[in-house]
């Protein structure tokens, strides 16, 4: 059983001893503990609830709910939703903050509460410091039986959220409908099948293959949508003949697509797809996190923009994005980040502005894919044992390439630039690992320089014992 508490909210595995596992003590503890900081702010009289399709949902939800309604706060629940569309309903409701009950791709037995304040954005380290200091203490105080919150549940947010995506004017849906797409989608049993298909019917798509579009919770295959993962699809693509394959996780933050041949396009290339379209219609910089690939900066750069990397993690990529006025940005998991909509990863929005640029550029989805630049990126961790200084490592690795450009925001980044490639090394702040990204032009030269690196880390370990 696994409890991980941390500043954008607290997730775990379902079932188990109280401080072990997300247990019912835990979820009202640490909803308590939202609810608590929510009421110190100036707009904290309600709260925004969503939820994805897992097995747990419901009664996560029941927990939550009712906790804040204890604490005199007025829910708003949005019932089945997805991530997004709950970051959009917190302004428009005027709300305090939110909550979205998902553990993301997580496997089945887990769950998360994932916390949002007034702008519908994560909440900051800062602020996050503050509701794991409430949680701790137990600095909750309940509301009498006069003042116990009300709760009102709207259903029609997705749709919502689905007008505002079809409106929005980079969003070219006659180009779309005459471009005549056949889909295939798998929402992994989650709340991408409520709002998927209902995005592409909106958008003109009138053949949809629907795979796992049933919100059960019951997850098909492992829910995060990595190459291994999305076999089905790839398949079915192929064999119906269809132009795209479309995959979202549980709460549809995250979007990874497949080519007509049935070929992977790539996660860390939805965003860079979706930024080539966007930097043709909007003059402007991008904002990624120091493991995405490079290809975006070298789009971004070729549109006359200007590239930042930001460290791992949404509240740090929208921090910079802000900051840079960015018109585009995301994470290279496959995550959208469309300023003009919302500050938050956002799988349907992403959608919509990848097929209005693969319907204006007449080309067949792997053509597309071919007019980018092609990297690979090699994912590696080391395991280490908890006497090793994992930060005294890191320095001496930072050391050895000091010739080389050099990022210390979240880790240590080493770029080689006369060869295009980098290597990015971070540890883990839940157990004792240092993982090892590395990119280069092709899967043989990615996996040598991270193997490099590995054996560098190792002597460096070796010289510390």
């Amino acid at each position: 059983m696994t409890l991980i508490k941390s500043i954008s909210g607290i997730r775990g595995t379902i079932g188990g001893k109280p401080g072990e596992a997300l247990t019912p003590v835990d979820t009202v503890k640490f909803a308590a503990a939202f609810g608590t900081w929510i009421k110190s702010r100036s707009k904290g009289k309600r709260i925004v609830i969503g939820r994805d399709a897992r097995i747990s949902g419901e009664m996560v939800s029941n927990l939550v709910c009712a906790t804040l309604q204890g604490l005199g706060i007025d829910v708003i629940d949005l019932g089945l939703s997805t991530t997004p569309t709950v970051e959009i309903a917190v302004p428009l409701e005027k709300a305090g903050g939110g909550i979205i009950l998902t553990a993301s791709h997580n496997p089945i037995q887990w769950n998360a509460l994932k916390l949002l304040n007034e702008k519908g954005e994560f909440i900051s380290a800062e602020d996050g410091a503050l509701v794991l200091e409430i949680a701790e203490k137990e600095s909750f105080d309940f509301a009498p039986v006069e003042k116990l919150g009300s709760y009102q549940r709207k259903k029609h947010y997705i749709k919502k959220h689905i007008e505002l995506v079809v409106k929005n004017k980079l969003v070219d849906v006659k180009a779309i409908q005459k471009a005549k797409f056949k889909i295939a989608v798998d929402a992994v049993n989650s709340t991408g099948g409520i709002s998927v298909p209902e995005l592409l019917k909106a958008l003109g798509v009138k053949k949809i293959k629907k795979l796992y579009c049933e919100p059960t919770g019951k997850f098909p295959h492992n829910p995060e949508p990595l190459p291994e993962n999305i076999k089905v699809i790839c398949k079915e693509v192929k064999k119906e003949k269809c132009d795209l394959g479309i995959i979202v996780d549980p709460d549809v933050d995250r979007l990874a697509l497949v080519s007509e041949d049935g070929s992977p396009f790539g996660e860390e290339y939805t965003l860079v797809a979706v930024a080539d379209y966007v930097l043709s219609k909007r003059k402007g910089n991008t904002v990624s996190n120091l493991s995405s690939t490079r290809a975006l900066r070298d789009v971004t750069e070729k549109a006359k923009g200007i590239y930042t990397a930001a460290s791992v993690g949404e509240v740090n990529v929208v921090t910079a994005m802000k900051q840079t006025k960015a018109v585009i940005g995301g994470e290279g998991n496959g995550g959208v980040i469309f300023p003009e909509l919302h500050y938050g990863r956002d799988a349907l929005m992403g959608i919509a502005l990848f097929l209005t640029h693969l319907a204006k550029s007449k080309l067949k989805a792997s053509e597309l894919r071919k007019t980018y630049p092609n990297y690979f990126i090699s994912k590696n961790k080391i395991e280490l044992t908890p006497q090793i200084n994992v930060d005294e490592v890191l320095e001496k690795i930072k050391a050895r390439y000091a010739s080389e450009k050099i990022n210390t925001a979240d880790g240590v980044k080493i770029d080689f630039e006369n060869k295009k490639e980098w290597v990015h090394l971070r540890k883990s702040n839940t157990e004792p690992i240092i993982r090892i990204y590395a990119e280069s032009q092709n899967e043989k030269k990615a996996d040598a320089l991270a193997k490099r690196i590995i054996e560098d880390i190792k002597q460096e370990i070796a010289y510390e014992n």
